[in-house]
């Protein structure tokens, strides 16, 4: 199963992750880690192992390149950059490169759900909402909705 794929990947790798799922037409996970060098070339190595591709027409070792990454938050206002494979489009891990919320707090948030072995941390309801608030993204629009009424459901 892709998300196992992906999950695995990146645990190998030591990358510290935060998600939540909603349902919609693409199998896209969103990726929050700490903004450091050496997280991003972790994430390039998984991805290059999964045989993942960067959705934009660059190599994905420029994704790993700091000066690349302020070069697209300015100049594009990227705030997410996308990995997504070529033999199922569908599947996409769009991972933050500008992150509104200190990745500390993230962390204190978060809880961790184990699955065939594979532990996932999520971050909490409140900051994946506000994280896809400041995205800006059409798509997030549907996913804020659905979060906001997972957390009624759990807080009844």
């Amino acid at each position: 199963m892709y998300y196992e794929e992906v999950f695995r990947a990146l645990n190998n790798k030591g990358i510290a992750l935060n998600l939540h799922g909603v349902p919609r037409a693409t199998a896209d996970l969103d990726i929050a880690v700490a903004l450091e060098k050496e997280n991003f070339e972790k994430i390039v190595e998984a991805m290059m192992e999964l045989r993942f591709k960067p959705r934009l027409p660059v190599r994905p070792q420029e994704f790993a390149n700091l000066l690349n990454l302020e070069k697209w938050k300015r100049e594009k206002n990227m705030k997410v950059f996308t990995f997504w494979n070529p033999h199922k489009p569908y599947e996409e891990v769009d991972i933050l490169i500008s992150n509104p919320i200190k990745f500390e707090e993230l962390e204190k948030t978060r809880s961790v759900v184990k699955a065939k072995g594979i532990e996932i941390p999520i971050i909490s309801i409140d900051y994946l909402i506000k994280l896809k608030e400041f995205t800006g993204r059409e798509q997030d629009e549907s996913d804020i909705e659905a979060l906001k009424k997972i957390k009624r459901i759990k807080e009844e």
